[in-house]
């Protein structure tokens, strides 16, 4: 039986996860039975798992000062889907343009919506630029057809909460369901679905494999964080996977001496 450990550097945090045999790990017990799993669990599951990939995709490549920002337009405005992607690309491209100037390559992701009356806007999330050249304002100067919304990534709620709504399905017969359901098909899927600059960097984990008593130790002490490190209490997570019968162990740890000044100084001040 394998036991495995697998660590996400991310860039002010790691992220850990264990996947073992039994409750301990202990040599010659096997996997929990795995039990009968419905189809409600499973797409719980598989929204969990897109959220995850999510969150640590935004944490590989963005920081806590970068822009979670909405692009809108004026209210009653009605276009097609290849009319709103054709104004989004046309903003894409300048942004590209104005951080190359600066030396800076231009980082997102984005996902396009439908309200609950019907209204077209575009979230997106971007990396602030690190110079004095306030990022919000640069955005609603290449933003021509509306108002653009900001908040900080760290003001929106941090990292999960914001990969739970970029990743997010609309609730079945709600408003916005309601909207979707106007719209054709290809259409529909387009609205559902977001999509990320070719330069994010991909979360691959560094795994490593070992004997069962290491699994014991850590189970029985409780794990200890890297040099100049914490471990976040509240992310500790274990119990054992309805699909693979494998027990598992969650946890995160963040750097010690990153501070919210830290930030406003390495961005320069910019907004």
């Amino acid at each position: 039986m394998a036991y495995w450990k697998d660590v996400y550097e991310l860039i002010d945090s790691n992220e850990y996860e264990y996947k073992f045999a039994g409750n301990y790990g202990a040599k010659g017990e096997k996997r929990a039975k795995r039990k009968k799993i419905t189809p409600e669990q499973i797409r719980i599951q598989n929204q969990k798992n897109r959220e995850k990939k999510m969150r640590r995709l935004i944490k590989k490549n963005f920081r806590p000062y970068d822009i979670w920002a909405c692009l809108k337009y004026p209210k009653g405005t009605r276009k097609k889907w290849e009319e709103v992607k054709k104004d989004f690309d046309n903003f894409i491209k300048t942004m590209q343009r104005r951080y190359k100037k600066v030396g800076e390559a231009f980082k997102y992701i984005y996902r396009m919506e439908i309200g609950e009356r019907g209204g077209i806007h575009i979230h997106i999330l971007v990396n602030r630029l690190r110079e004095k050249l306030n990022t919000d304002v640069l955005m609603q100067e290449i933003w021509k057809h509306g108002v653009v919304d900001y908040k900080s990534i760290h003001a929106e709620g941090g990292y999960e909460q914001l990969a739970e709504y970029i990743v997010k399905k609309p609730e079945k017969y709600g408003d916005v369901y309601k909207q979707l359901s106007l719209l054709a098909e290809e259409e529909q899927r387009k609205y559902l679905s977001y999509n990320c600059s070719r330069n994010l960097i991909r979360p691959v984990p560094k795994r490593k494999v070992y004997q069962h008593w290491t699994v014991r130790k850590l189970l029985r002490e409780g794990p200890k964080p890297k040099k100049g490190y914490y471990i976040d209490k509240n992310s500790i997570r274990t119990g054992v996977n309805a699909f693979t019968g494998m027990s598992y162990l969650y946890y995160t740890e963040y750097k010690l001496d990153v501070k919210e000044e830290s930030w406003q100084q390495d961005y320069g001040g910019g907004g």
